[in-house]
């Protein structure tokens, strides 16, 4: 190691998203000397906060702030639910309430103190209306928005200028928080992958080893490390080991293809525990074979729920009101019905599950949303002609010839039956002519008959933007051993070990990484620095 290039700072921080910009702002504007270092190159580096809707929880100070603990409480644990028998898992949920309650409603404010060009416009309130505090916790959910006019691609070192969708999305609450690093002057080592965590003989963790740009470097942290890298959806192994369910060919993830559960390697070869590693921010997405580090690339469906279109199980059967799987909060929860085990069949029947969707749908717009399939390099027109070309819409101009070719569809593997095809999608569109769902509820509004050929099938898996499940810290945000005791000096915030163990509001990412991303970089930033 003799030839190893040395950096020394006070606080190194493993991740440039949100919650490890948060971090490296606040451990700085605590006095900190701070570096971030992260896998990507700069000019590729896409991150889930700019993959992300840019939406993040931001509750009204004018709200009572013992009902938003209590609302916190219950997303985070479950804890005051009287269903709930699970909330001893949590052992920190008053303190993480807490917290909560004093910072997030600070979130908007803390963003637009980075540059006063950041905007936001109202997108939601408390989601799930039934839980303690909810009525008087003043909760809200906001999304970012970008109303500048200064040039963004020098401004914000983005590759190209934000247009009109993306001004409001996560570039444009990613664009503030370069805008704050930058305005500090907090080095950001781009194209540096982590290797391992450095500790001392007392099991402190007091370094980090690193690769920049393919040659070894090491980081002295004088103060601490701070681990905000997210989570693990795209590493295969992680996913054997972690995921319920075919964890390989049974889900697909939308998220940034740099998450591959690099935090939570190194951390266990210090002793870290981990918590809810199976834990994640799920839905029933879309997938296409195109494959990176082996596994699935996914999308988020901009089809489901809308007239003209039902979703079936592998055999053929529609099993829930569709809009359940794309409305908040139910879509974050809805992948666990996907996971349904067949205990006599010893099958997962809806896995895939099929979206059905006739050429009036079709006709509309693209059926996934595009911009994530631009993120990882895949072309997806807006009438979906690609993708029915290269067979990843399944297309046929009878019921019975689809499901003949959904049966031949290798995740299928014969088990579709085109009459129980068939006779679901005649239930349905009697339901259409009826203005009313008697089999599952679904929304009269969304209603629509599939009767319009040609007819069209796209397979959904259990999956999302990122997985939430990982190492085990505490309310302070510092990792924890297998005895429940805190290995000295490390931190993390974020996907790593995200705080929403029970329930997960849409926006959930962004606000914790605001505050646990900050509340890490203030614990780390006040620890007493190694002596030379």
């Amino acid at each position: 190691m003799s030839n190893t290039r040395t950096h020394e700072v006070d606080v190194v921080v493993i991740g440039c998203g949100c919650a490890g910009s948060c971090a490296a702002i606040e451990a700085f504007d605590q006095g900190a000397q701070v570096v971030v270092l992260e896998k990507q190159p700069a000019d590729s580096h896409h991150s889930n906060t700019r993959m992300s809707g840019g939406g993040f929880h931001c509750p009204r100070r004018d709200g009572d702030p013992e009902a938003l603990r209590a609302y916190a409480k219950a997303l985070f644990s479950g804890v005051g639910l009287p269903l709930w028998l699970d909330g001893g898992h949590a052992p920190y949920a008053d303190e993480l309430a807490q917290i909560w309650a004093a910072q997030a409603p600070g979130n908007e404010e803390f963003m637009r103190g980075l540059d006063p060009s950041f905007k936001t416009v109202s997108m939601a309130g408390v989601a799930f209306p039934d839980f303690p505090g909810a009525k008087e916790s003043g909760y809200a959910v906001v999304r970012s928005t970008y109303t500048g006019t200064r040039d963004e691609a020098t401004q914000f070192r983005l590759t190209r200028k934000l247009d009109k969708s993306e001004k409001e999305s996560g570039e444009a609450f990613n664009a503030c928080l370069q805008t704050g690093l930058r305005n500090r002057n907090i080095p950001i080592h781009y194209d540096t992958p982590a290797s391992g965590l450095i500790t001392d003989a007392e099991g402190a963790v007091v370094g980090v080893n690193a690769l920049h740009c393919g040659e070894p470097v090491r980081y002295r942290a004088r103060r601490g490390v701070i681990l905000t890298s997210g989570g693990y959806q795209y590493n295969l192994n992680m996913r054997k080991a972690f995921l319920d369910g075919p964890s390989v060919e049974g889900w697909a993830f939308y998220g940034t293809m740099a998450n591959t559960g690099d935090g939570i390697r190194m951390a266990l070869k210090t002793g870290a525990a981990l918590s809810r590693i199976g834990s994640v921010a799920g839905r029933i997405i879309a997938a296409v074979p195109e494959r990176r580090h082996g596994v699935k690339v996914g999308f988020n469906t901009n089809g489901v729920g809308k007239p003209n279109e039902i979703v079936v199980d592998s055999y053929g059967r529609r099993f829930a009101s569709e809009r359940r799987i794309t409305k908040d909060p139910s879509r974050y929860h809805f992948y666990k019905e996907a996971l349904l085990f067949d205990t006599i069949a010893l099958d997962y029947p809806r896995i895939p599950s099929w979206m059905v969707f006739d050429e009036d749908l079709r006709s509309k717009g693209p059926v996934v949303r595009t911009a994530a399939a631009s993120y990882h390099g895949i072309d997806w027109d807006d009438g979906n002609l690609n993708a029915i070309e290269k067979g990843w819409i399944l297309k046929a101009d009878t019921l019975q010839e689809l499901a003949h070719k959904i049966r031949q569809h290798p995740d299928n593997r014969e088990r579709m039956e085109p009459g129980v095809l068939e006779g679901a999608i005649a239930a349905y569109n009697a339901h259409c002519a009826r203005g009313r769902d008697t089999d599952f509820d679904r929304e009269p509004d969304s209603l629509g008959p599939v009767q319009r050929p040609p007819f069209y099938a796209l397979p959904l898996y259990p999956g999302g933007p990122n997985t939430k499940g990982g190492l085990s810290v505490n309310a302070q945000r510092q990792v924890l051993d297998w005895q429940d005791q805190r290995i000295p000096r490390l931190y993390a915030a974020g996907e790593i070990a995200s705080v929403f163990q029970f329930a997960y509001q849409g926006g959930g990412n962004l606000a914790e990484g605001i505050v646990f991303g900050r509340y890490a970089g203030r614990m780390a930033a006040a620890e007493e620095p190694l002596k030379d």
